[in-house]
């Protein structure tokens, strides 16, 4: 639109005043930007008309095109800025939530496990497209290096539950977990492994509580596909999306429930949930697999039952 402006009004007055082709574009351009150097054609009435038509068109245009370049500069700017303020104010009012460090395959696995299971979590992310894909998914996360003890504060490390670094390299790795290992002693520390010799071992040494080997498990999975493929497709059932409906989950023992002191036998979970406990795991870390039917449920406990979803969530509503 600007370059058709700037066409007629030097055309215009190259055909009334026959001026010279550069006279006319500069007599266009001082005209429509109202910059008032004067004329440098003498007007005639038809060529006066002409210039307050220009005037009228071109200063119109121009003063719209700049108040549009200058609202995005200016909303975009307050937009991004105000974007991540309200990240890190949803991000400090976060309480017993996990960080995640990286969104790369492992990390958008783990986020959205996290959220189908609605655990809180906020993602700390250093590349600005990850962080992009992130808001799109309508994910929390901070743009940022995870290492940082600046960072990990605004991702609430304070008040934690966990922390899982995911990032791609064992060194990034260490550097997150030893930042913030530093700043919450008890916090629960997940990392990646990339399967390196002694990679594993400086993780733990670095303060990490779990390391995980994706390759490692991978490996694993395929040799008992081959080696027990009966198991592994019951093992398959019991995840979400399985054919069967089934999952395994574990579930904690409150002080309050009504199976808190009962028997395995008394407490109706066969007979009323048609679930089966696997295991009971005692608040001191004890693993009872298999229990017998006289085994006591104690405040605390975490039961590991096998069963269908709907009977695992009716559950847990009477614990």
């Amino acid at each position: 639109m600007l370059v058709l402006i700037l066409c007629i009004g030097t055309s215009g007055y190259m055909l009334i005043e026959n001026g010279s082709f550069l006279d006319s574009l500069y007599m266009s351009v001082i005209t429509i930007t109202t910059v008032g150097y004067g004329e440098i054609i003498p007007l005639s009435p038809a060529g006066k008309y002409f210039t307050i038509c220009l005037i009228l068109v071109g200063v119109g245009f121009v003063l719209y095109l700049v108040g549009e370049v200058t609202e995005s500069m200016v909303e975009g700017g307050l937009r991004k800025i105000m974007g991540r303020n309200n990240m890190e104010k949803r991000a400090a009012a976060l309480k017993n939530h996990y960080i995640v460090c990286g969104f790369g395959r492992i990390g958008k696995v783990i986020c959205k496990n996290l959220k189908e299971s609605k655990f809180p979590f906020v993602i700390v992310e250093s590349d600005p497209q990850e962080v992009q894909k992130i808001d799109e998914l309508g994910y929390l996360a901070l743009p940022g290096n995870a290492s940082s003890d600046e960072m990990l504060l605004k991702a609430g490390i304070k008040e934690a539950k966990g922390l899982i670094a995911v990032v791609s390299s064992d060194a990034e790795n260490v550097y997150i977990i030893l930042s913030a290992r530093g700043l919450n002693a008890n916090l629960f520390i997940m990392a990646r492994s990339s399967g390196a010799e002694g990679s594993e071992i400086k993780l733990l040494r670095a303060g990490a509580d779990k390391v995980i080997s994706p390759y490692s498990i991978g490996a694993q999975r395929m040799a008992q596909l081959v080696v027990r493929p009966t198991v592994v497709d019951f093992l398959d059932l019991t995840v979400p999306g399985g054919e069967l409906g089934l999952r395994l989950e574990e579930l904690r023992v409150s002080a309050n429930s009504p199976l808190a002191g009962k028997r395995l036998m008394d407490s109706g979970l066969r007979k009323e949930y048609d679930l089966i406990v696997v295991a009971i795991k005692r608040e001191h870390g004890e693993m009872h697999f298999n229990p017998q039917p006289q085994t006591l449920i104690l405040p605390q406990d975490i039961l590991v039952v096998l069963g269908e979803h709907a009977h695992i969530a009716a559950l847990e509503k009477q614990l």
